[in-house]
């Protein structure tokens, strides 16, 4: 098994190659030793594939859990993890900043830190608060001994507020505070991921599934250097579980089970990162 060191400085290199590079999202071991034995060379967690799986809605995880959960994460495949640390579980800076050092003793290589609040009454944090907490937390990954890479997250346009202009001008400020990778979730156009990477000078994560139709290759082309999915797969195995069960209830006939993934091959993926 690779040192944290050494799959932090793989992780670092991923955002300097030339092209971009498909970063997705398990939401527990089985998930994440699958999409390793397909080859991707690092993970993401995702909160809402987390919670979800815990039969709760994203936001409703605590810190303890999220840490023990990334833990798990990192234990079981030999590729770099980074994670979707919300708003780093505090309002305050130098509490988000801690959170990044717990995120670095859970085995992560990578984290994330947003702007949403968690409050749906007052979502976004103001702009100066915003930027003081991305630079607290720029502030811890730089004193660890390996590379920590930081994302931070513009979440306006997640979260109800549509605009782009704000949404830069938070990137290129987080960018100027030290943030490693910028984020904006919801960029719903191949133009609008284009505006964006065009203001930064850092790597841009594009969240492909709400660029309808987008390809990699056209994701690339518009300035993307990581694609991650947040959600999207645990929903997608979630959506499987549904029409199979809603299969059996309206129609009771089992036509989902006739091609299923063989269990020598499930088996040959699982085993390989054993």
């Amino acid at each position: 098994m690779a040192t944290q060191k050494e799959k932090a400085e793989r992780f670092k290199a991923l955002h300097e190659h030339e092209g971009v590079f498909i970063i997705p999202n398990p939401w527990d071991i089985g998930s994440a030793r699958l999409l390793a034995g397909l080859g991707f060379e690092a993970l993401a967690t995702t909160s809402a594939g987390f919670a979800n799986s815990l039969g709760r809605l994203d936001g409703q995880v605590t810190l303890s859990e999220l840490m023990e959960h990334c833990h798990d994460l990192c234990a079981a495949t030999d590729l770099p993890v980074s994670a979707d640390l919300e708003n780093c579980f505090a309002d305050d800076p130098d509490k988000a900043a801690e959170t990044i050092l717990l995120a670095a003793q859970a085995g992560l290589v990578g984290g994330s830190i947003e702007d949403y609040t968690g409050n749906p009454s007052n979502p976004i944090y103001e702009f100066e608060l915003a930027v003081e907490r991305v630079h607290a937390a720029a502030e811890a990954a730089q004193s660890l001994d390996f590379p920590f890479t930081l994302t931070a997250r513009a979440e306006n346009l997640l979260r109800g507020k549509h605009d782009l202009d704000d949404t830069i001008r938070r990137l290129q400020a987080f960018e100027e505070a030290g943030a490693d990778v910028l984020y904006a979730p919801a960029l719903t156009t191949l133009d609008e991921v284009r505006l964006v990477t065009s203001a930064l000078s850092k790597p841009v994560n594009v969240l492909a599934p709400l660029v309808k139709g987008a390809t990699v290759a056209q994701l690339a082309d518009a300035g993307a250097k990581r694609i991650s999915l947040g959600g999207a797969l645990a929903r997608a195995a979630i959506t499987a579980l549904l029409r199979a069960g809603i299969e059996m209830q309206d129609q009771g006939s089992f036509g989902w089970a006739l091609d299923l993934v063989s269990g020598t091959d499930l088996g040959n993926l699982l085993s390989a990162q054993l």
